[in-house]
């Protein structure tokens, strides 16, 4: 199985604007700090009658959903299996470390007292050895999600460009995010991408992962990621470490819940939307979410996922 720390996937901001890509320079990554005013945890604080029993039901909806589709998707996940081996040469599975749920947070949608004692509290490391495992620590639980592979199993040094995550900031609000982290840049011209009007296009799919992940059967191994508590069914996509630094200081608030496996962006554009899009509707999950809530998400993502909706 491959273990990959570093995923292939998507992005976020800091306070400044990363120069001009492929120079190298030390001087194009974006120069931020740790927050300096994490204090040690607070006591774990009660939780209300509602949050527990939300909780609760959450807890066992996920366990119910997961346990259902695995089961069912069982015979499917073995040809699925079989067919990602004689596509080519690699694991079957493509297990990713993403951040997780906020470890200062000893309840869901509870803020560290850091956070709330500052408006614009810094939130990556330093460019540098460690600063990403640094940034990730600070910003969350690392967890391992599970997923089919859909990459060549040397994309990473087939493709080095793709993996640099440097992005100019007017992207992140405009340019759809499977096309932001997945194309190459035209030579001559960094603002421009390869195939822009094809979203799909990634160099480092292969023939089958295209198809995985036009139906999103490669996301089937995500619920044994739930099944360990990690995710939940419904909840912001955990992103990964690399991201963070891209990140407005106002989506913090996305990690102050367990990541699930589809949420509001996935039922809202998906791939089709850009990064800071994907982020604002996290975000504005975790400020409304409920057990209806996240009933209709889970029904809705069954009619898009039917329909190919931003699926690339």
């Amino acid at each position: 199985m491959l273990d990959n720390r570093t995923p292939a996937n998507v992005p976020t901001r800091p306070g400044s604007v990363e120069g001009a890509r492929g120079n190298g320079s030390s001087a194009s990554r974006p120069a931020v700090s740790i927050d300096s005013s994490l204090e040690p945890p607070e006591p774990a604080i009660g939780i209300s009658a509602k949050d527990a029993w939300r909780h609760l039901t959450t807890r066992l909806l996920d366990i119910v959903i997961s346990v259902i589709a695995l089961l069912v998707s069982a015979p499917l996940m073995l040809i699925i299996a079989c067919a990602i081996k004689l596509d080519s040469s690699g694991p079957v599975l493509f297990r990713h470390r993403r951040v997780g749920i906020d470890r200062r947070c000893h309840r869901e949608g509870h803020a560290p007292r850091s956070e709330r004692n500052s408006k614009s509290a810094p939130i990556i490391a330093e460019p540098g050895q460690g600063a990403d495992r640094r940034a990730e620590e600070q910003f969350g639980k690392p967890i391992y999600l599970y997923k089919f592979r859909t990459m060549y199993a040397d994309s990473r040094e087939r493709f080095p460009d793709l993996y640099r995550y440097e992005y100019e900031e007017g992207e992140l609000d405009s340019v759809p995010i499977k096309v932001l982290v997945g194309h190459r840049r035209v030579a001559g011209d960094s603002k421009r991408f390869e195939h822009a009007q094809d979203p799909g296009n990634d160099p480092r799919v292969t023939r089958v992962g295209r198809w995985l992940r036009r139906t999103s059967l490669d996301e089937l191994p995500n619920f044994l990621t739930v099944l360990r508590g990690d995710m939940s069914v419904v909840g912001p996509r955990p992103d990964i470490a690399e991201n963070v630094r891209w990140y407005h200081p106002r989506h913090r608030l996305k990690v102050r819940v367990k990541p699930g496996v589809t949420g509001l962006a996935q039922v809202n554009g998906r791939g089709n939307l850009s990064f800071h899009e994907t982020n604002e509707l996290d975000i504005e999950y975790v400020r409304n979410r409920s057990i209806v809530g996240d009933i209709r998400i889970i029904l809705k993502t069954i009619r898009v996922t039917l329909k190919r909706d931003g699926a690339f």
